[in-house]
């Protein structure tokens, strides 16, 4: 167990590297550059990743409305960012979003399903405007079909790592929540 619980602790370790999904907005504008934006920044790697293993932490409806709230809510900060809407503090809330949603995994939250969709799409909103306000307007659907594609892919990959996890009693799964939280920590202050 200690070694399965290694190895994963390194993969989340190897994840705090400088964002790099934020791409130049000139190459926006395809489906390979919305796919690819979510998979290059361990900022979006790590949230959308938690939002699957709270998913599969809560079970039962959440392990599809949770992912759910997240993508549609996502979907709509992004046509925010191209409608021209703004929200403040975009990049804070994405970082403090690895965080808390980090910390809800490391402490198993039960909240009930809506109020955990509700949760993730608070934030969703915020990553959503950060892929809208960075792309400018040529090619948003393309774009936007592809990060929507990878952000459900990410939370899939989140569900079948929390049930997997699960299988390893429910400390691994904390253990991984806390990694996650202190890695957005050091996203965000770790320069």
């Amino acid at each position: 167990m200690f070694k399965r619980i290694s190895i994963a602790a390194a993969g989340l370790a190897a994840t705090t590297l400088p964002a790099f999904a934020h791409l130049n907005p000139e190459e926006h504008g395809s489906f390979m550059a919305g796919f690819s934006h979510p998979l290059f920044g361990a900022d979006h790697i790590l949230a959308m990743v938690a939002v699957g293993i709270w998913a599969a932490q809560i079970g039962g409806r959440a392990l599809w409305v949770v992912p759910s709230a997240f993508v549609g809510t996502m979907a709509i900060g992004f046509m925010m960012a191209l409608g021209g809407i703004d929200l403040p503090f975009v990049e804070p809330a994405i970082l403090a979003s690895v965080i808390a949603l980090g910390l809800l995994v490391a402490m198993a939250a039960r909240f009930p399903v809506s109020a955990a969709a509700a949760v993730v799409g608070i934030f969703a909103l915020f990553h959503g405007h950060a892929h809208g306000g960075e792309l400018g307007s040529a090619g948003a659907l393309q774009f936007g079909v592809g990060f929507v594609i990878a952000t459900a892919l990410l939370h899939v990959a989140g569900i079948a790592a929390g049930l997997g996890v699960s299988r390893l009693g429910a400390v691994a799964s904390r253990i991984i929540g806390a990694l996650t939280a202190l890695a957005g920590l050091t996203l965000a202050f770790g320069g």
